[in-house]
């Protein structure tokens, strides 16, 4: 009906109008999904919490699932019902919140603490992947699936052993090539020590966000006299033991903050350091990625005893010379991935850009050092 210009709706054509809205939502709720899931290995009380992720991004970390749900224990094995579930690929995480305190506890590096499960009767040996866990939510009206419960760590942590590589070039005058060192792979990981070659930690405080812990790392000899005629007269730089602490924060969007204190153990040079990076892994497949940035600081005894030349070292060419606290700038990335069910490898190379009073020593000749890491481990 038309009034003037105006057109004024007929009355059917609201009714018409409000069924179609009723029917959609109608059509929208027998689209979603309900999940039950059998807990195999579960707790007899306490709280478990269920989160459903839907990509690599959020997956690798378990940051920000798109659904979650939280159910006291259930009496004799019941299963547990997850309610409007929209259709898609996801994959589910389910831990046991043992001090219910709303989180999934960790320990230093992030490995959960407390007892989680995964669908499709994933039991991952190391990180785990989200292909591997991922499953398809259909429009039926009901699915289910066993998700079996364990300590990611056992009770005693995991052991891997295999070899590792561990390379440095040269900035020096007069060299080429630079360190190559072959190492021991044995790598522990437990709930609060852990164990990666070179590096150990013991954790201190904190299962959040928040974790401080003890380190432990062996320092690779900088230059012996023999490697060329510009050193010639220097004394060794030989390797020494580094202990310290190092403080690791998760912050948004995953990324994780790393600051990191070492003094020289074994006095072999009584010089300290210290580093600041940014991490953030993500995961591509099998692989796992971790570009990172850092900034270092040597002291003085330390910069001086790898890039300095003293009073009983000079020459008529070679001037004594002193280094002041130093600040160097390195970015790199990492890469491992799985080889086997049992087996890992790992590798990571960086590049740090030296200080400038380092590179003006006369001992140096590239304003650069090029690092890496290199390992192959199984599992036992």
């Amino acid at each position: 009906m038309k009034t003037g210009n105006t057109v004024v709706p007929q009355p059917h054509v609201f009714l018409v109008t409000l069924c179609g809205i009723l029917l959609w939502g109608t059509v929208q709720s027998v689209m979603a999904t309900e999940l039950t899931v059998n807990i195999i290995g579960g707790p007899r009380a306490g709280l478990l919490v269920f989160q459903l992720f839907d990509s690599d991004d959020t997956f690798d970390g378990f940051r920000t699932p798109f659904k979650q749900f939280a159910f006291p224990v259930s009496s004799g094995g019941k299963p547990y019902v997850l309610k409007d579930l929209p259709p898609g690929t996801c994959a589910l995480l389910v831990y046991h919140d043992e001090n219910e305190n709303s989180r999934l506890d960790r320990n230093f590096i992030g490995i959960p603490k407390e007892p989680v499960g995964f669908s499709n009767d994933y039991r991952p040996k190391g990180p785990p992947r989200f292909q591997s866990a991922a499953f398809s939510i259909t429009n039926e009206s009901v699915m289910d699936c066993d998700v079996h419960l364990a300590r990611p760590l056992g009770r005693l942590g995991r052991v891997a052993v295999g070899i590792g590589v561990i390379s440095r070039s040269s900035p020096y005058q007069g060299t080429s090539g630079g360190t190559i060192q072959f190492i021991p792979a044995i790598t522990y990981i437990g709930d609060r020590v852990q164990i990666f070659g070179p590096y150990a930690q013991v954790a201190l405080v904190g299962t959040g966000d928040v974790r401080l812990a003890g380190t432990l790392t062996y320092r690779m000899g900088r230059y012996e006299a023999d490697d060329s005629a510009a050193l010639a007269g220097l004394d060794d730089r030989d390797e020494t033991l580094m202990g310290g602490l190092a403080m690791e924060w998760e912050l948004a969007s995953g990324i994780d903050l790393s600051l990191e204190y070492n003094h020289d153990l074994l006095d072999r040079i009584s010089g300290d350091e210290s580093h600041m990076s940014l991490r953030r892994p993500f995961t591509l497949g099998k692989f796992r990625i971790s570009p990172s940035a850092a900034i270092n600081w040597q002291s003085s005894a330390l910069a001086t005893h790898d890039f300095g030349v003293s009073t009983s070292e000079t020459t008529t060419e070679r001037p004594a010379y002193r280094i002041a606290d130093t600040f160097s700038f390195e970015a790199g990335i990492g890469l491992s991935f799985e080889l086997s069910e049992n087996g890992m490898a790992m590798l990571s190379v960086s590049v740090e850009q030296l200080d400038n009073d380092v590179v003006r020593s006369p001992i140096v000749s590239d304003d650069y050092v090029l690092k890496g890491f290199a390992a192959v481990s199984i599992l036992l």
